[in-house]
């Protein structure tokens, strides 16, 4: 708002001293990081205290874990905090013309609001419980029922994968090579070639739109992957429904492991925080036509507005772990855990670095196959033996290593470390062929 406010201001003649600082992309990033870190800090501490006074603190289940039983009481909901200092600092700093920041939003809300009445229904039950005096141990029986997060999910999905094929606002660049003279007959408008004149070191270079489901694969030489080679020419014209599907896929998985990821104090959020760091990286390669062309990644116009909107998210999470690394004075609850999960995933699918996600996003990908593995092999043993086996001493992953006698201060920062050296590894993959 400030953002249209200022430029508005500027078209009816009136200019505030400064006010020019919020044509550069560079200072409204800073700004969006300062504010998101101002949020979570200063109004945080009186969110957790408001959650404190109204009782919203978890459940703590008997696992056997160390160091459970300190963690009863402790506000959970605190996702809110997350989201209100991302959204905020973005619909103050950034153009919201642009689709993806309003597709960014969306996300944030959608998610944050399916994780928020997930939280509210388990705290509704557990109160309950306590008023009538039961022994309340299966809480999260009580939340949000499975199926209606998934479809929760499918339908973000299905939003962002059909903005992202079917908006005329998100296009891919690719280089166009014109004659002199059908420059200078386009320049008259004699014959309507659509293509974008970039001046880069002093030469015109010439660019036309392209609407593909290109995306960045690693490994390969050119870089690139079309979706729409999975399919037999007979089902070209049905590519839309392959690209959102796939959408879906990611934005579920990804969020699912990021909402499986958040077990120990400020395990998701550091992660989350690197990972963000990380799609800021791409967004700038892919968004600046030089650094593409360094990198031979296709160039993606308008994401420098996303800029402002990861700088928010990044900030989001750091002045979050303030109060959530161990001792936790507050949880984010699936509120923000699904939240950031879906933001992750949509700013993946966005800067069309999908493909890496199993790279810089191991972690998630790490803790949610621990899972599938545990469920599915303790099912298949009680079947074949009438006696449940485990392969984990208890999922997800970090919990294993907390029966194994870790301190969950030394996983969380271990899984901080290897998230670091899978994000370079990911960034590595843009040179690597």
């Amino acid at each position: 708002m400030l953002y249209h406010l200022f430029r508005w201001l500027d078209q009816e003649g009136f200019r505030f001293p400064g006010s020019n600082l919020l044509d550069f992309i560079s200072f409204r990033v800073m700004l969006a990081m300062i504010l998101s870190l101002v949020i979570t800090t200063v109004y945080g501490k009186k969110l957790i205290r408001f959650l404190q006074k109204k009782q919203l603190g978890e459940t703590v289940r008997d696992l056997g874990l160390a160091g459970e039983q300190q963690k009863k009481g402790t506000p959970t909901m605190g996702g809110i905090i997350i989201i209100l200092a991302i959204i905020i600092p973005t619909i103050l700093l950034a153009n919201l013309d642009k689709v993806y920041i309003r597709l960014m939003v969306l996300c944030t809300v959608w998610l944050g609001g399916i994780g928020f009445i997930d939280d509210y229904l388990k705290l509704k039950a557990k109160r309950i419980a306590k008023q009538k005096g039961i022994d309340y141990k299966k809480t999260d029986a009580d939340g949000l029922a499975g199926r209606f997060k998934i479809f929760g999910q499918v339908m973000l999905g299905i939003i962002v994968g059909a903005t992202l094929y079917f908006n005329d606002s998100v296009v891919v660049m690719r280089e166009y090579f014109p004659s002199e003279q059908t420059v200078i007959q386009a320049d008259e408008k004699k014959v309507p070639i659509k293509y974008d004149s970039i001046i880069v070191d002093g030469k015109t270079r010439y660019f036309t739109p392209a609407k593909s489901m290109i995306t960045t694969i690693p490994f390969v030489k050119n870089h690139e992957f079309n979706y729409s080679r999975l399919l037999p020419k007979s089902l070209e014209n049905y590519s839309y429904i392959l690209y959102i599907g796939i959408v879906i896929f990611i934005v579920t998985a990804v969020s699912n492991g990021a909402n499986i990821t958040d077990g120990l104090d400020g395990l998701a959020t550091g992660v989350c925080a690197i990972i963000g760091i990380c799609l800021g990286i791409f967004a700038y390669v892919s968004g600046n036509i030089k650094m593409a062309e360094y990198l031979n990644i296709m160039y993606i116009p308008n994401l420098g507005e996303l800029s402002i909107f990861i700088a928010a998210f990044v900030g989001a999470c750091i002045g979050f772990l303030w109060y959530n690394s161990y001792p936790a004075q507050v949880f984010m609850g699936d509120t923000g855990s699904l939240a950031m999960g879906g933001i992750i995933a949509a700013l993946a699918i966005i800067v069309r670095k999908e493909l890496l996600i199993p790279i810089f996003c191991l972690v998630f990908f790490v803790e949610l196959l621990s899972v599938m593995i545990q469920v599915s092999y303790f099912k298949y043993t009680k079947r074949k033996y009438g006696e449940g086996r485990r392969v984990f001493l208890m999922s997800p992953l970090h919990h294993h290593y907390q029966k194994l006698g870790y301190h969950e201060s030394k996983i969380a920062v271990r899984f901080w470390i290897l998230t670091i050296l899978c994000v370079a590894m990911a960034i590595v993959t843009l040179k690597l062929r």
